[in-house]
């Protein structure tokens, strides 16, 4: 199993257009094929810092994701609302 876990540093007029845009699309992603769950969590200190917190059957399943038509889109939508560059991580239970 795959966890992925994307730091992602929002302006903070755009907090609440992630919070709607995540609410719209996390069943899409939660349905994608290898997708076995995905969560948003929000920093306690700072409110602009969010991460999505992924779990995924293989690096396969999240490759085919991360190169979808849908994953474009909303990467693009989410991007547009950054105040920094996102930083991502594939990690793995031990």
């Amino acid at each position: 199993m795959i966890i992925r876990i994307v730091k992602m540093h929002f302006k903070p007029e755009h907090i609440g257009a992630f919070h709607q845009l995540f609410e719209e699309r996390k069943e899409q992603i939660a349905s994608f094929e290898g997708c076995q769950s995905v969560d948003m969590l929000q920093d306690i200190k700072d409110p602009c810092i969010h991460f999505t917190y992924s779990h995924w059957i293989s690096e396969e399943a999240l490759a085919n994701y991360r190169t979808s038509a849908f994953f474009e889109d909303t990467w693009v939508k989410t991007k547009a609302l950054f105040e920094y560059k996102a930083e991502a991580w594939s990690t793995t239970l031990k």
